[in-house]
């Protein structure tokens, strides 16, 4: 029978052996060293000056001193002098917080098991099957290791999404990343629910787009999608497209975001002699015109006009615009005075302008 254990080298007590106290108290001290195995430190060199009963070092290869040729071992105080056992792979030792575990021939860090293909991993948190690894706490920290340092979320496919959602309360409010496309797009929200997509980049141009209108201290950027369009006003500020224009049976019209508005209209009035004697008292003239304008305007407008006939005699062409009634809605009594007392028969244009504001 052998006179040690196999693993901690425990002397055994023999038959008939005399002291046998001296034998258990040898092991008892071996196991009080190597049980629940704790050390001042790693890798001593140098044997401490103040050293205090049952305190334990884990020697480097080479150390000095009272360890010289003690290579390797652990080294503990006992009485006046020193203890040495060698230690064997698979022993444990702590330093402080620090676990190490003898391979064989030193003292590595214990490892922690595996860390590939993990279910998952929480740290202050618990994670799940839609969210493996969770983090709780005041911040997170990705840095280098002595250049660049790239964050990657990756998806399967185009119709996917990759982005980094921002909560409030576990309900969405932003978003931003690939959604269902390639272009990166930043997303808001109210409710978690109703979204609106703010800035779309796209990958194949990188041309930005605003989908819901863009503003510069409030107000609104003039651009393609709004320069032409429908206007509108809210508490006297402009909220729609910069210019709007439109034709009707009544003629054209021309809306601007400042409250201005025009409208045209071409109209034949017939014969410019078709009332009147040819005296200046009572000049030939043609009938009189209604005009209901395309689009009403907020008060009476100024109307201005040009009389035109496509004769060939000066005298047809001497004609004066007139007008009678103008309200918001129409023009009444428009008509041209021909300036000359002989007769015409070529038909009468009226081109006629209304200016004015639209609210």
């Amino acid at each position: 029978m052998s006179e040690f254990s196999a693993r901690l080298t425990l002397p055994f007590l023999q038959a008939a052996q005399a002291q046998k106290h001296v034998t258990l108290n040898e092991a008892l001290e071996r196991l009080d060293m190597l049980v629940q195995l704790s050390v001042m430190g790693f890798d001593a060199i140098t044997p401490p000056i103040a050293v205090e009963e049952g305190q334990i070092w884990a020697l480097a290869p080479a150390p000095t001193g009272d360890w010289a040729g003690e290579g390797g071992k652990l080294a503990m105080r006992s009485g006046t002098g020193w203890l040495f056992v060698t230690p064997r792979q698979g022993w444990l030792a702590s330093f402080g917080t620090e676990l190490r575990i003898h391979d064989g021939t030193g003292w590595a860090s214990a490892a922690i098991g595996p860390l590939q293909n993990l279910q998952g991993v929480g740290i202050g948190a618990s994670h799940d099957a839609n969210t493996p690894l969770a983090v709780a706490g005041p911040g997170s920290l990705f840095t280098h290791t002595g250049a660049g340092h790239q964050v990657k979320i990756n998806k399967s496919s185009v119709a996917d999404t990759a982005s980094m959602l921002f909560q409030t309360d576990w309900s969405g409010r932003a978003e931003i990343g690939t959604t269902g496309n390639d272009a990166l797009s930043f997303k808001v929200s109210a409710d978690g629910a109703l979204w609106h997509e703010g800035l779309v980049l796209d990958n194949a141009t990188g041309m930005a787009a605003a989908p819901n209108g863009l503003s510069v201290q409030g107000q609104n950027v003039v651009h393609l999608g709004n320069m032409v369009g429908i206007v509108s006003q809210s508490a006297g500020q402009p909220n729609g497209a910069v210019l709007e224009q439109g034709e009707t049976a009544q003629g054209s019209y021309l809306r601007l975001a400042d409250g201005t508005q025009l409208c045209q209209v071409v109209l034949n009035a017939g014969n410019p002699t078709a009332l009147g004697a040819g005296s200046f008292a009572n000049p030939y003239r043609t009938a009189p015109q209604s005009w209901a304008f395309p689009m009403a305007f907020a008060s009476p407008p100024l109307v201005i006009g040009h009389a035109s006939t496509p004769s060939a005699d000066e005298n047809d062409r001497r004609m004066l615009f007139c007008s009678n009634t103008i309200s918001a809605t129409t023009a009444e009594g428009l008509h041209a005075a021909r300036m000359s007392s002989t007769a015409g028969t070529a038909d009468c244009i009226l081109s006629v302008l209304a200016i004015g504001r639209w609210i």
